[in-house]
């Protein structure tokens, strides 16, 4: 059974940073796209970013150039690195891993605000 643990959420003021890391378990196929996703109050949840095991990432436009994804293959850890957060980054953030079925985390807040 595969689990996602994420870590990291909280409150930070506008021009702050955040780092947020999702540990997986279990059956984990070397081959895989771990990401992240994230759903702000009365709407749908969206890519920030994900990164395939081999190393490409793909980043939504609204996060290129403050995010950064990466990711440790050994520990089937991925992170989450975000800076200059805006008040619109706040959303409860949730880890994804894509292997022959998708998983999902249980979701971590992250809230921008002075």
């Amino acid at each position: 059974q595969v689990q996602l643990v994420e870590s990291g959420g909280g409150l930070v003021q506008p021009g702050g940073s955040l780092r947020l890391s999702c540990a997986a378990s279990g059956s984990i196929f070397s081959f895989n796209i771990m990401g992240w996703y994230r759903q702000a109050p009365g709407t749908g949840r969206e890519l920030v970013a994900h990164m395939f095991s081999g190393g490409i990432t793909n980043y939504a436009d609204s996060v290129k150039g403050r995010f950064t994804i990466s990711r440790d293959n050994a520990k089937n850890t991925v992170y989450l690195q975000m800076n200059d957060l805006k008040p619109e980054d706040t959303a409860v953030y949730y880890c994804n891993l894509i292997m022959r079925q998708t998983y999902w985390g249980q979701g971590t807040q992250v809230t921008v605000s002075s």
